[in-house]
């Protein structure tokens, strides 16, 4: 089998099943849609929190207070 035989096997295929193709072609392009939008945002959200640190310095010790409530026994 060549490539030409190939490629009229699967034009074939398409062309038989028009909405199977174009639903799994819709999927596709969901799918590399999604996945490029997740790693720019993922990619901003780095940047925002690297300026962020850099503004701050890197002498900086910031200290706040919090209580922690005991887990003993009361009484």
């Amino acid at each position: 089998m060549n490539q030409f035989e190939i490629l009229r096997f699967a034009l074939r295929g398409l062309l038989a099943n028009k909405m199977r193709s174009s639903l799994t072609t819709l999927g596709i392009l969901i799918g590399v849609a999604a996945v490029i939008m997740l790693v720019a945002v993922g990619e901003g959200s780095s940047q925002s929190i690297q300026k962020n640190i850099q503004r701050l310095g890197a002498n900086t010790l910031t200290i706040s207070p919090s209580f922690s409530g005991g887990g003993g026994a009361g009484g």
